[in-house]
Formats: C-alpha cells, sequence, structure tokens
C-alpha cells in the first residue's frame, strides 16, 4: 500500500468558527441608521453636489460642472428610485388612505424631476440652459425633500417602529446599489415593474458611465468632509421661507 504524504496546506490547525454573539449582533442593529436618518443624509448629498457644481460654475470651469452634474444626476437617480422600492409601499402599507396619497404625490414630483434630468442629459454643460435647468431640478427638489423630512417621514417612522425603520433604512442603502445610474421616465415608478426593469438596465447604464465623467477622487473627498458640518433644517427653512413673503 503506497503511503500517502498530507499536503502542507491540509495540516494546519483548523480554527473553530466564530458565531457573533447575540449581545453584539442587537448593538449593531441599534447603531443602525433610521430610514429618516437615511433619507435625510441622501438629501445632503444632493445639496452639497449642487453647490460643488455653482462653485465649479462661478470659477468658469465646465469640466467640473459636467462631472459634478453627473454626480448630482446619478445621486439623485438612485434616490428617487430606492424610495420607490421601498419607502413608498411602506407609506401606502401603514398610513392608509393618506399614505396612498401622499406617496402618489411624491411619485409625480419624482416623475417631474425625472423629465428634467433625463432632458439635462441631451444639453450642454456650461450653457445657460443647462444651469436654468438644473437650479429648476433643485428648487423642486428642495420642496420635495422638505415635505419628506416634514411630513412623510414623521408620520411613517412611528407608524412601523424603530426596528422596521432600519430594516427599511438597509433595504434602501441596499436597492441604491443596484438601481440606474440615470433616470429614465419611460420606466414605471411602482414595483414590482421599476425593480424588474430598473435592474435589468442597471447593467447597461453601468457601463455608459465608464465613458462619463464624474468627480475626482480629490473633488470627492472635498465634498465628503464637508459633509460631516452640512444639517440642512427643514422645517426652519420652510417657516424662514413663508416669513420672507
Amino acid at each position: 500500500m503506497l503511503a500517502t504524504r498530507a499536503a502542507p496546506h491540509l495540516t494546519r490547525t483548523l480554527r473553530p468558527l466564530r458565531f457573533t454573539p447575540i449581545s453584539s449582533s442587537f448593538a449593531h442593529r441599534k447603531a443602525m441608521s433610521t430610514l429618516f436618518l437615511s433619507i435625510k443624509e441622501d438629501h445632503e448629498e444632493m445639496y452639497e453636489y449642487h453647490d460643488q457644481y455653482k462653485r465649479a460654475r462661478e470659477r468658469g470651469d465646465v469640466d467640473a460642472q459636467a462631472r459634478w452634474a453627473r454626480q448630482l444626476t446619478w445621486e439623485i437617480a438612485r434616490h428617487a428610485v430606492g424610495e420607490e422600492i421601498v419607502v413608498y409601499p411602506l407609506m401606502e402599507k401603514h398610513l392608509g388612505d393618506n399614505g396612498v396619497e401622499l406617496a402618489d404625490h411624491d411619485r409625480r414630483e419624482h416623475q417631474s424631476v425625472k423629465e428634467q434630468l433625463y432632458k439635462l442629459e441631451g444639453l450642454q454643460p456650461g450653457s445657460e440652459e443647462y444651469h436654468r435647468l438644473i437650479t429648476s431640478v433643485m428648487e423642486s427638489l428642495h420642496h420635495h425633500n422638505d415635505d419628506e423630512e416634514i411630513k412623510d417621514l414623521p408620520l411613517l417612522e412611528p407608524a412601523i417602529g424603530e426596528d422596521a425603520s432600519k430594516e427599511a433604512a438597509q433595504s434602501f442603502k441596499k436597492t441604491k446599489r443596484l438601481v440606474p445610474t440615470r433616470t429614465h421616465p419611460a420606466i414605471p415608478n411602482k414595483p414590482p415593474f421599476e425593480t424588474l426593469l430598473g435592474l435589468l438596465e442597471a447593467p447597461i447604464d453601468k457601463i455608459k458611465d465608464y465613458f462619463s465623467a464624474f468627480p475626482t477622487e480629490g473633488e470627492m473627498k472635498e465634498a465628503k468632509e464637508e459633509l460631516k458640518h452640512r444639517d440642512h433644517d427643514a422645517a426652519a427653512g420652510r417657516a424662514a421661507a413663508a416669513a420672507n413673503h
């Protein structure tokens, strides 16, 4: 009988499997972001990218304007589809007729922004028309985002509870990793159609985006630093705007 010799990598001491303690897992869940905070964080990113675009325009840097407009469009597209897949169905399920009405209203506003952004891709960065359209998009988004922070989410979170809010936040973040990087007005904005068509189109869009310029690593690092200090107060902002009229 021939003697066999074990391969060196098979003779190493096996290490026991590690299991995460229940208390550690619970602590991790408690540290998870709520749905409100996840949505608000996205809103702050939109405002930061728009500010970066405006600074590039003031400098007369057309290439940087195009890069930041692309980053802004990408963020808005992923955010909108994530809300349509995760958030609005929760509003319809847990807030009754009022939730259905709020969700439909939000979808209509998303549709308007999607159409504007899709039009933006056919315009020349640096042109007045391009700038006017981005300005119009952000004015619409400020109103829409403030509604979510002041009305929609404060109604939804107590209705679903803290744990469900954190789970929804995780689902929202995961969905954003898979959705298209461009808004497509022709894609229906209700699940499951958004999910199916959006995910089927995502690889095509991601391939196209290799040929589109995004902000550089240095520019993104600077923006992320500024984001740490941003905290838009939707209610206070709306109150101040009302006081000025």
